[in-house]
């Protein structure tokens, strides 16, 4: 019985002397731009792919990322770069998957062309498939005949 103050006593000491969590780093301040650079900030956000939710793009997404990333084309802007200028610096970062439309060139053939590739493919293999079965179709025997016309009639 006598143990536990001493270790609620140790406990305490330990957590006085770690302090205080340190508080997390933020990110600086985005600079301020004139309003056309702000249209040109929310055009390139528009225009670049979220890494973290990858289906929206960084203007749409709400993930500290997204933040950062706007406000390095922000801070770009306010150095006075392009926006074709800005668009390399982000490609050559994370490629052009960070693109929200990849340009189209070999690498990037697949992902344009693919769909319709597969498209075709079902295409063909539907024809393929209604075709078999036209012609699996043969015409009936005499016995055959004589069956279904027997089944007719009476009904059994």
């Amino acid at each position: 019985m006598t143990r536990r103050p001493a270790l609620l006593a140790a406990l305490a000491l330990a957590l006085a002397l770690l302090g205080p969590a340190p508080a997390p780093a933020q990110a600086p301040p985005a600079p301020a731009l004139s309003a056309d650079q702000e249209q040109r900030a929310d055009k390139l956000a528009h225009r670049l792919r979220c890494l973290v939710c990858q289906n929206q793009t960084l203007a749409e997404s709400n993930a500290p990322l997204a933040h950062d990333m706007r406000n390095l084309i922000r801070g770009q802007l306010a150095e006075g770069r392009t926006d074709a200028q800005i668009m390399r610096f982000f490609e050559d970062r994370y490629g052009d998957f960070v693109r929200y439309d990849p340009p189209f060139k070999p690498i990037t053939w697949l992902l344009w062309l693919g769909p319709f590739a597969l498209l075709a493919l079902g295409f063909a293999v539907l024809l393929r498939t209604l075709k078999r079965r036209a012609g699996a179709r043969a015409p009936l025997t005499a016995d055959e005949r004589e069956r279904a016309a027997r089944f007719l009639d009476t009904g059994s």
